[in-house]
């Protein structure tokens, strides 16, 4: 029987020649069984993307070909399996904290196979973290993937000497796309050429794989720093370069000739319902795409209002609708030389934070958050990040800031984007849900519009910090808002209703002031990743509803900190489960003598 297989066997025991029936254990006990067998299936079929980035490193050795089609086919008979294992456990008799596990895990598996039909293995490459840029990321060293002993470089050695045999399938899958009509835009594939050039080469200071060769540790034996260095370089030279550059020969001679020039993911095989199944992915919601275009056209509209509002304490008179412009180029938000007065400004925004935290929240995280610069590799097409600390406290979390041209680079939207991206934004939600004692399939979750939409909500708790005060701290605040709104709008656009790459870049640059060149990074990031870009409007939406309640029917007695404690307090939450959660507490809350 394969590892990955789950059955229950009841069966009667023998003693003595007469039979004892077995004790079928208690509905919690079988539960959490279930749980934890589940979550060390999806890790291992998955060891990247659902252990390693969520700070499990047992894995870190691994690399399964997940987009071969029988590997493909094993993944989602697990999840039928214990989908219809969990539908044996009788939900009635777990207490209230195992009921909520058993509606998430049900929940994450019947999202799962919801995307069974449609066929995302045969568009195995974008430039958003696919498999050989994710590893190619772990190679600096300053990832999720630690490379501070021996045995962790071995284990490295060991995962990136199959990415050959994954590349060799990645081919073969595209191929069938081409086929059948299930291929990437190819501005998508642009974008991902320029980053597997880098891993093409065979020198030493370009090919980010031998990275580890130029920062292995000054502790390390003579013997192992040699040993390494070699083994580095022969498995870099000899197997990785060459695969990459068949890949690359492949995409420029076959695959990009092929691709469409259409944007959305409408335009594939299926693809409207392919689409839905990603915007109930990525929103936890029934919405149609229809209904999240108005909402985005609707708050586009209001904040704009909200433009016009602070337009004159920034001494701007001109039209409204070219404020944005106006504020991104004018030279007195753009002060910096260098990166490291950027990464100095970050801190000193993080020193005022932390001086607030106490007063909106009744816990924080213990992992320590650190800022850093986005590795060179990734620069070009990467978002600024939060990645999560070890948990054995050996890594913080980091904040990663995309710093191109630190000329260029926008001082207004640096309170708004830390409060995101640090704290109490992604580092108090993801570092704190580590640290809590859930089974580890809820641990180690991330729900898209919980996760983004509290981090959008951190956004405005700056008001409460007193950190908008400024002019232009609060019209940096708004720029990223309505880009948030702008994207429920162009997302839909795009693979919902026709819009064209120029149509939805036209719209980013008018409505949130940005360049063609920044309009393009987000719409490609758009086209290659869809509705992700919803979830953080939408979940922002949701908080700030649940908070109005709360203060509503709470009164005086409503109180914020606690509010933030119920709202992270269990870890990720789809949006509805979110509010009946909010709803017992304020109910709680009514039932205490005042």
């Amino acid at each position: 029987m394969r590892w990955f297989r789950f059955i229950f066997l009841f069966a009667a025991c023998f003693v003595g020649g007469a039979a004892v029936a077995a004790e079928v254990k208690p509905a919690s006990v079988q539960l959490a069984a279930l749980a934890e067998r589940y979550y060390e299936a999806q890790a291992r079929f998955d060891p990247i993307y659902s252990a390693t980035l969520q700070g499990d490193n047992r894995f870190d050795d691994q690399l399964p070909i997940g987009i071969a089609p029988g590997e493909r086919r094993q993944r989602f008979a697990m999840y039928r399996d214990v989908l219809r294992q969990l539908a044996r456990i009788p939900r009635g008799q777990l207490p209230a904290a195992d009921a909520l596990t058993h509606d998430l895990l049900a929940y994450e598996l019947k999202s799962r196979l919801g995307f069974e039909r449609f066929n995302d293995d045969l568009l195995p490459l974008q430039h958003l973290g696919a498999v050989p840029i994710q590893l190619a990321t772990f190679a600096s060293g300053q990832a999720e993937q630690p490379l501070q002993t021996v045995a962790q470089h071995e284990a490295y050695l060991r995962r990136i000497a199959r990415l050959p045999a994954w590349i060799d399938q990645a081919m073969v899958n595209m191929r069938e796309g081409m086929r059948r009509g299930i291929v990437q835009p190819r501005s998508v594939m642009t974008a991902v050429q320029a980053q597997l050039r880098e891993m093409a080469s065979d020198r030493e200071e370009e090919n980010p794989f031998l990275a580890p060769v130029r920062s292995l540790p000054a502790s390390f034996a003579d013997a192992d720093r040699q040993r390494l260095s070699e083994a580095y370089r022969q498995e870099v030279r000899g197997r990785i370069a060459p695969a990459v550059r068949r890949l690359v020969l492949f995409i420029e001679r076959e695959y990009l000739p092929a691709c469409r020039d259409t944007a959305g993911w409408g335009a594939l095989p299926e693809g409207a319902a392919w689409y839905r199944q990603w915007v109930r992915s990525q929103t936890t919601t029934e919405l149609t795409p229809d209904e999240i275009h108005t909402m985005g056209l609707r708050e586009v509209a209001r904040i704009q209002k909200e433009l016009e509002k602070v337009a004159p304490k920034l001494g701007y008179d001109g039209d409204p609708r070219l404020l944005l412009s106006w504020v991104r180029g004018n030279p007195k938000f753009l002060p910096f030389r260098s990166e490291e007065q950027i990464l100095a400004a970050y801190a000193h925004i993080n020193d005022r934070v932390k001086a607030k935290l106490g007063q909106l929240f009744v816990r924080s995280p213990k992992a320590a958050l650190e800022i850093r610069p986005e590795p060179e590799l990734t620069r070009a097409a990467a978002s600024d990040h939060y990645s999560l600390p070890a948990e054995d406290g050996s890594r913080p979390g980091v904040f990663w800031a995309v710093i191109n041209d630190p000329a260029t680079y926008d001082a207004t939207t640096m309170t708004a984007l830390f409060l995101h991206e640090g704290q109490p934004g992604h580092h108090f939600q993801m570092a704190m849900q580590q640290e809590m004692d859930l089974p580890k399939f809820r641990k180690r979750a991330w729900i898209n519009a919980y996760g983004e939409g509290w981090a959008l909500y951190a956004e405005s708790l700056g008001a409460e910090m007193g950190l908008y005060q400024d002019p232009a701290a609060y019209v940096g605040e708004l720029r990223l808002e309505i880009f948030r709104a702008a994207r429920l709008v162009v997302d839909t656009g795009i693979h919902a209703k026709g819009w064209s790459r120029a149509q939805a870049i036209a719209y980013l640059v008018d409505t949130a002031g940005f360049t063609e060149k920044q309009a393009a990074n987000q719409i490609d990031r758009y086209m290659a990743w869809p509705a992700q870009a919803l979830g953080y409007k939408l979940g922002a939406l949701k908080i700030q509803a649940l908070r109005e309640r709360a203060r509503q029917r709470l009164g005086d007695r409503f109180d914020l900190a606690a509010f933030h404690d119920t709202v992270l307090g269990e870890g990720p939450l789809p949006l509805a489960v979110l509010e009946a959660h909010v709803d017992r507490w304020i109910a709680r809350e009514l039932a205490k003598k005042p």
